[in-house]
């Protein structure tokens, strides 16, 4: 198999996770400062291609946000691929190094709290589930 065939199966396959959770891709950097100039609380996944990304931040994604509060705004950027916007997205997330897959809490467009790479690797999506949800508890308001 050709690998880069089977690297787009890959990355086919990740971002179709993320959207049909209900997360709003954002490809190109002018589609972000829009989406973070939004009013109200935004969580942001950056989605990757890792391992990590798929078994854990991917499915605590898309269960953390059947909860009574949850953000406003569910957007994604893909590290990696869409490597204009994420860069545009983390201008955002001041005070974090760039991480993949992370998710990003931001209220009224600035950051409030990262969820990084560190806080996923080696835990179970359930446990990154609740993770989120902690934030959406302090920062979102009851759907």
């Amino acid at each position: 198999m050709d690998f880069n065939l089977f690297m787009n199966d890959v990355v086919d396959a990740a971002r179709k996770d993320i959207v049909e959770a209900g997360y709003e891709e954002l490809k190109a950097p002018e589609e972000v400062d829009v989406a973070f100039s939004r009013e109200g609380t935004t969580l942001v996944m950056v989605n990757s291609t890792c391992g990590c990304a798929g078994g854990v931040a991917r499915p605590a994604a898309a269960n953390s946000i059947h909860f009574d509060k949850r953000p406003d705004h569910l957007v994604t950027v893909f590290a990696g691929q869409d490597r204009e916007a994420t860069e545009k997205a983390r201008e955002y997330f001041e005070g974090y190094a760039p991480s993949s897959p992370s998710f990003a809490l931001l209220k009224d467009g600035k950051i409030v709290k990262m969820i990084e790479r560190h806080d996923i690797e080696g835990y179970s999506p359930i446990e990154v589930t609740g993770k989120l949800q902690q934030l959406f508890d302090e920062y979102c308001e009851e759907v």
